[in-house]
């Protein structure tokens, strides 16, 4: 039987706070290694008290997920979203997609009147390049509050988008493997081609038949 590990703490941001930092908030991404779709950063800056049931994104059911993020729509101070769309990207790069991502979350953070003393970052790299406001923190999503918190929300966003993008494409599975590789994805890209909320600068397309699907008139990630 496997063992639970521990729920994250707000220790990381404990030491933050006692440091003088008044307002701390975590961040933690989603979609980098997606084939379709944005990538999407969420910046949390959270409660001082801990909140039950919140653990990094990956370890928690679809479910889990969706109460977790409503709990932390409760319980954190701020919260901000940003996006990276699939064209951008592409022609960005993925280490500046993340940073441009990551400045619209913190953009809406500072929308409601609070610029973040201290920023944590799941991992060991700053792509946001903001250098001393910000502290990595290795397998933050596992066991840094607000970084979990932060990955419940991306995720739980970003899945809701893809799950709005498979009813303009429904052959390529998005409500079930948002946008990542798998079986049925492979085979849609490979029957019809990528669609307009594809990353074609991938290595992934090169033998692909070339055909850009377009959705109906509407909303387009």
């Amino acid at each position: 039987m496997a063992t639970r590990r521990p729920d994250p703490t707000l220790e990381v941001e404990e030491r933050c706070w006692a440091a003088g930092d008044r307002i701390v908030c975590g961040l933690d991404e989603v979609g980098r290694g997606a084939w379709a779709g944005p990538a999407t950063i969420a910046a949390v800056v959270p409660g001082r008290e801990p909140i039950p049931g919140v653990r990094d994104s990956k370890q928690m059911s679809p479910a889990a997920r969706e109460r977790g993020a409503a709990a932390v729509r409760g319980w954190a101070v701020a919260i901000g979203i940003g996006h990276a769309s699939p064209r951008e990207c592409d022609e960005l790069g993925m280490t500046r997609a993340l940073r441009l991502a990551g400045t619209r979350a913190l953009a809406g953070i500072e929308a409601q009147g609070l610029v973040p003393d201290r920023i944590l970052l799941d991992g060991t790299h700053d792509f946001l390049g903001l250098g001393a406001r910000v502290t990595t923190v290795v397998k933050g999503d596992a066991t840094c509050l607000s970084i979990a918190a932060a990955s419940v929300v991306a995720k739980v966003t970003r899945d809701a988008l893809m799950a709005e993008a498979a009813e303009h494409f429904p052959a390529y599975g998005f409500e079930g493997n948002k946008g990542y590789p798998a079986p049925v994805h492979q085979m849609a890209l490979n029957g019809y081609g990528p669609t307009t909320i594809h990353r074609t600068s991938w290595s992934y397309v090169d033998d692909l038949p070339f055909r850009t699907l377009e959705p109906p008139p509407g909303r387009l990630l």
